[in-house]
């Protein structure tokens, strides 16, 4: 005999399967759009956080190198460290000369920077990282691997002297009308809080360890000798003879240079009524009695 089924009672009811929700590709694409809204919105605050913590790194790394500077003279006999106009002078802050060559091995050499047979404030700043701005990405390629290169900063060439670019016209070493800071005493003359003595420098323009700057004796004639850096958002760090460091916004486009990373950069040129090397030429040095 078959035997029968049960017959489901008349309130029970079947199982069903269960039923996933799924996004149309219309949503998805919605989806995917608001994302890219927001990341939009996003990134421009993130790039700012990033080059405002670049800078705070910046103003650590000067402060530490202005204080050797500034610890110098102590130990000898009042004189203050030189800027180095050749990549080769005695008593230079540091030695070596950077370009984009392969075969100039000072572009990656970061022993010299600590090396107290070479480099002035070696003793007073044993680390070479401090001598490299976060924010310059300035390479040079050797044998086809690409290195990053050592230092960002220059020195004003009116500390130690002897200021052969301060005088108006053209490079005089002998130049008397602007007092180069010899001695720590002369920085009374101006007033150390006013007297600016390292800069993020332009990487095509950074060379030597000097930063040369004509004084402006009038708007109309003023010229850009090297560039100052501009990495923090049309920004440079810098320091000054009291210890202090401030980010410098730059006004005028002609001194935010685009960087190529070629050295090709024309120097020595002339900017008229540039308010940034006005301010800067405030900041450099003062004129001699009499002169």
């Amino acid at each position: 005999m078959i035997s029968q089924l049960p017959k489901p009672e008349p309130n029970q009811t079947r199982t069903r399967e269960p039923i996933f929700a799924a996004f149309t590709l219309i949503e998805l694409l919605v989806v995917i759009a608001i994302i890219a809204i927001l990341a939009g919105m996003l990134l421009p605050s993130l790039a700012k956080a990033k080059a405002k913590g670049q800078g705070i790194v910046c103003l650590s790394n000067l402060k530490q190198i202005q204080f050797g500077v500034n610890m110098y003279p102590d130990d000898n006999r009042d004189f203050m460290v030189k800027p180095g106009n050749s990549g080769t002078e005695l008593y230079s802050w540091v030695q070596g000369w950077l370009d984009f060559s392969p075969a100039t091995t000072d572009n990656t050499n970061t022993s010299q920077l600590i090396d107290p047979k070479k480099a002035a404030l070696a003793p007073y700043v044993p680390s070479a990282a401090v001598y490299k701005c976060p924010a310059d990405r300035s390479t040079v390629k050797i044998a086809g691997k690409v290195y990053p290169r050592v230092r960002s900063m220059g020195m004003s060439q009116a500390i130690g002297g002897p200021g052969g670019w301060l005088q108006p016209s053209s490079y005089n070493e002998g130049q008397k009308r602007y007092k180069a800071f010899i001695k720590e005493g002369d920085l009374q003359a101006a007033g150390a809080t006013k007297v600016y003595v390292l800069l993020d420098e332009h990487p095509d323009s950074i060379n030597a360890g000097g930063f040369a700057n004509m004084m402006v004796e009038s708007p109309a004639t003023a010229r850009i000798i090297d560039f100052p850096a501009s990495y923090h958002n049309g920004a440079a760090g810098i320091s000054f003879a009291d210890g202090h460091a401030e980010i410098r916004k730059w006004m005028d486009a002609r001194t935010k240079a685009k960087v190529t990373n070629t050295g090709s950069m024309a120097l020595n040129v002339a900017s008229p009524n540039n308010q940034d090397m006005i301010w800067l030429s405030d900041r450099t040095t003062v004129r001699n009695d009499g002169q």
